[in-house]
């Protein structure tokens, strides 16, 4: 990946520098652009959901094939948008807009060259304080693993269908996760995961429920 391990873990989102500053320019709110997100955003969540609704009637075959085509469009339409604004940030559409553009690179997991321009267009407007350092942190470990690398903050996660139980993909210098997390505001990762194992095990209680699984095991955490 062209982003180098060191220099992923050296990230300190709340220092910023100033040719990096001075390389952000603050850009005009653009209501229309906040509209066009939203809409977007509605059909992205149906498309990266389980079926539900008159999508339960498709086949496998027309459910991928519906995906694959909200995706596409998705594709064509966010390079559009970072090829004119760069990264969204919350002077061009508010922190709601700012979070919907992000989430939709989120789910481009086809196009990790294009994510991860994105992510280094993000990372300038974070350090001037114009995005979320949460969810660059997000986007950062998407990055990482579809570029084959291990991720940074721990918050792509897999999880132990025997006890429910999530846990995070390959991770880089877990010792020090915690810290990572910390410098950015994130919460413990023991606090996240417990947080995904519990949300895990609602969307598929019916499942858990056929071979005796109550609730999701939770990681002990420290006082």
């Amino acid at each position: 990946m062209k982003i180098k391990i060191l220099t992923a873990l050296a990230i300190t989102l709340l220092v910023s520098c100033k040719t990096e500053k001075e390389n952000s320019v603050k850009k005009e709110y653009n209501q229309e652009l906040v509209d066009e997100l939203t809409s977007m955003v509605e059909i992205d969540q149906i498309a990266a959901g389980v079926p539900s609704g008159k999508y339960k009637e498709l086949t496998k075959e027309e459910w991928q094939s519906f995906k694959d085509s909200v995706f596409a469009v998705t594709h064509k339409k966010a390079a559009e948008i970072y090829n004119k604004y760069g990264f969204v940030g919350y002077d061009l559409a508010g922190k709601e807009g700012s979070k919907k553009f992000w989430l939709l690179v989120q789910h481009l997991d086809f196009d990790p060259d294009f994510q991860e321009a994105v992510l280094k267009k993000m990372k300038i407007e974070v350090e001037n304080k114009n995005a979320n350092p949460e969810n660059y942190a997000y986007l950062l470990d998407r990055v990482q693993l579809n570029m084959g690398e291990k991720q940074v903050y721990g918050t792509q996660v897999l999880y132990n269908w025997k006890v429910c139980q999530a846990y995070p993909k390959p991770l880089i210098d877990s010792i020090n996760v915690n810290k990572r997390r910390k410098e950015i505001g994130m919460e413990l990762l023991g606090v996240y995961l417990n947080e995904m194992s519990k949300m895990h095990f609602e969307i598929n209680k019916e499942i858990f429920s056929k071979v005796n699984v109550t609730e999701p095991k939770l990681y002990e955490l420290e006082n």
